[in-house]
């Protein structure tokens, strides 16, 4: 079974928690004894071709700038899987760890030659890794920069990839709150070049099971759009592994520690488009912390 070679990390009592923005929240009960959800990004990497280069690299990040100021994901296109880590410092400009410092940090185990201008004010830089990255010989060949859209009532961001050819938009994102603004996002969401209107069941993206969380993002992107449901439990985040065919193993060790994920809130998205009148999930990811 998946997690019988892996040492699992608990909580200390001075833990804190963050969703996938790197914002705080309080456990949904105590975390005594309980396991941080790192704990679910070792389980991912488990047999892969990336396992000891990711680890490595976390562990380079988490003695350089501290613990649990780092968000990773784990994203699921077809059958592959891939990672994703996040680094957030909303000082901007003012910021303590910068996409340079940590390329240079990194430069080791993951080279890159792409330049930052640390100039932008970007509140956020992300990294995409997977096996064929991390091979030998490989080096970091995108960046991913986000930066705010203060021009508009509702929160939202901007994303660009940064690569040799330069920097190109690929995303834009608006946040919601899932109580107070339910129908912004229903609107939001439907309001796409992706969708035909008169074939959409609202429900085939705004899962319902999904719909008991904090904030829901709603991303327009470049072949796609993208839903993000924020602050979900880990029994919602089992049927979500479920409903997008996540491995059996990955799923068996979710249910085993089900109690000791029990205080923690996870956040989930999905990528989709439209073809002949039906939803197509092209990716799907869960997110955590460390």
């Amino acid at each position: 079974m998946l997690g019988v070679n892996q040492q699992l990390e608990y909580c200390e009592k001075s833990e804190r928690f963050f969703d996938f923005c790197l914002w705080e929240y309080s456990p949904i009960n105590s975390p005594h004894n309980k396991l941080r959800s790192i704990n679910l990004l070792n389980a991912s990497l488990e047999g892969s071709t990336a396992e000891g280069a990711i680890k490595t690299i976390c562990d380079s990040i988490r003695a350089a700038i501290g613990v649990n100021k780092t968000v990773w994901g784990v994203k699921k296109y077809g059958d592959q899987l891939s990672w994703e880590l996040y680094f957030y410092d909303y000082q901007r400009l003012e910021r303590e760890t910068s996409a340079t410092q940590l390329l240079s940090l990194l430069k080791e185990s993951l080279p890159c030659s792409l330049v930052v201008d640390e100039n932008t004010p970007y509140f956020m830089f992300s990294l995409d890794l997977d096996g064929d990255t991390l091979s030998q010989g490989k080096t970091l060949e995108e960046i991913n920069i986000y930066i705010g859209n203060p021009s508009t009532a509702v929160s939202s961001g901007l994303n660009y990839t940064l690569s040799s050819q330069g920097l190109a938009l690929t995303n834009l994102y608006h946040f919601y709150d899932r109580d107070s603004q339910f129908d912004d996002i229903v609107g939001k969401t439907i309001c796409s070049a992706h969708l035909d209107l008169t074939e959409i069941d609202i429900d085939h993206i705004l899962w319902p099971e999904l719909l008991d969380c904090k904030t829901i993002v709603v991303a327009n992107k470049k072949n796609n759009d993208g839903l993000y449901f924020c602050r979900i439990t880990i029994d919602v985040l089992i049927l979500f592994l479920k409903r997008c065919d996540y491995s059996d193993a990955l799923i068996a060790f979710c249910q085993q520690h089900r109690d000791e994920f029990s205080h923690l809130l996870f956040d989930v998205g999905i990528d989709y488009t439209m073809i002949n009148g039906r939803i197509q999930i092209s990716k799907s990811a869960f997110y955590g912390f460390f």
